[in-house]
């Protein structure tokens, strides 16, 4: 089986071939532009124009650097990250990170289903409280009893409507050259504002759960084809490792490029009418309207809807994976509930836990916010650990980072750790 796998994957047609080997990065990267990364971005481009146009540019290379190095740990060592770390560290280091993890996915939860009931509202005008439990009985339904590959297959069309804030950017009729100047040239301030809107933003685009999810994905892609032990995992070609490469770059480029041009697009509507300060999803909604008009605020909803559905199983899932690996569970988004009782306990818990929260806050664009915040703040220890995995030559051999690699992967831990540290100074 893993033989006609690899046929499959290099077949003559490039653009065939392309197409099939798409998968765990490109989930990884939609999922990255969740309701968190929406509102941080559409914050960004309000409080401060084209000021943070800068970092869509900048981040790529090293978000894409940290994602293909997680994909890396999965492929070589057989094991998802939490797996490839009980192995080979001390088991405090390992329950930290997963401490670690789990309050970030939780709060992110949180916010994503607080963020996903706004726009429910926004649609119907019904309680935002209310549609909460919805969306997270939902989540956790289809997850459990459906496939999240076959559900997440057509939630991808729901949130092409992203696409949108490309359009709009250039009907919005923004100052190119300034956009041009902002999109290469840092305009760094040393104020409150301004780091805890660079926090936010890195916290949303090089994202904690994903470095978990990333790894286990692409255990979870080599069991599908047949490969069901470690061993039998254990170790890469090549040709696999390429392949990892094209699909990251693809999904995190996507997620980059969208990330980008809400940016754009809220800097030339939002900030240039001086609206400032976004505090509700229908603030939010009118940056589209000069695509769509009136329907600004449904093609929004739409978005942040669709986002949510995509990246809440991706959030409740990496911390039920880091848990399972941890304590030696069967792990996977496609066992039946009597198979992964435990593992889905864990989802369920996660969601359960961000559906508590929003009871007690009911701001959901500045959670989505501070969500994101929390995340850039939380980040860099984790990046130190995928570090050290990814250069031990027990658990990755002879495919220890390269040297592009480590100068990509310890920038994208400085700079968080640096950023991180500027506000926590900055805010005393």
């Amino acid at each position: 089986m893993p033989a006609a796998h690899e046929n499959d994957r290099h077949t003559h047609n490039p653009l065939a071939r392309y197409f099939k080997l798409l998968g765990p990065g490109l989930v990884s990267g939609a999922s990255d532009d969740d309701p968190g990364g929406i509102t941080t971005y559409s914050v960004a481009g309000a409080a401060l124009g084209y000021g943070m146009l800068w970092t869509a540019v900048a981040t790529f290379p090293l978000m894409a650097a940290v994602q293909l190095i997680c994909a890396r740990i999965g492929l070589v060592s057989g094991h998802g990250l939490a797996g490839a770390v009980r192995r080979h560290y001390p088991r405090p280091f390992l329950y930290a990170a997963c401490l670690v993890l789990l309050v970030a996915n939780v709060f992110n939860i949180a916010a994503d289903l607080g963020g996903m009931a706004e726009a429910a509202t926004l649609l119907t005008g019904l309680p935002t409280l209310a549609f909460v439990p919805v969306f997270g009985g939902a989540i956790m339904a289809l997850t459990v009893y459906a496939s999240y590959a076959t559900f997440a297959k057509y939630l991808k069309w729901m949130t092409a409507v992203l696409l949108s804030y490309i359009v709009t950017a250039f009907l919005a009729g923004p100052d190119w050259w300034a956009v041009l100047r902002a999109s290469v040239v840092p305009a760094v301030r040393w104020d409150a504002v301004y780091l805890a809107t660079l926090v936010g933003v890195l916290g949303t685009t090089i994202s904690p759960y994903l470095f978990f999810w990333q790894a286990s994905q692409e255990v979870e892609e080599e069991k599908a084809h047949g490969r069901r032990t470690a061993a039998e995992r254990r170790g890469a070609t090549e040709h696999e490792l390429a392949d990892a490469r094209l699909d990251v770059t693809t999904g995190i480029g996507v997620s980059n490029l969208v990330f980008y041009f809400i940016v754009l697009t809220t800097a030339s509507t939002l900030h240039r009418a001086g609206q400032h300060d976004i505090e509700t999803a229908r603030q939010a909604a009118e940056a589209l309207r000069p695509l769509a008009g009136e329907a600004a605020y449904v093609l929004f909803a739409l978005g942040l809807i669709g986002t949510g559905l995509l990246a809440v199983p991706v959030l409740a899932g990496s911390a039920s994976f880091a848990v399972a690996e941890v304590l030696g569970w069967r792990a996977g988004l496609d066992l039946p509930p009597w198979k992964g009782r435990r593992f889905y306990l864990v989802f369920a818990g996660a969601v359960v836990g961000g559906m508590l929260i929003d009871i007690f806050d009911t701001k959901p664009i500045r959670m989505l916010f501070l969500s994101a915040v929390l995340n850039g703040i939380l980040a860099p220890p984790l990046l130190v650990l995928i570090m050290l995995v990814s250069n031990n030559r027990q658990i990755m051999g002879r495919h220890t980072n390269g040297p592009w690699l480590n100068v990509l992967g310890w920038t994208a831990t400085v700079l968080m750790a640096a950023a991180a540290s500027a506000l926590l100074v900055a805010s005393v």
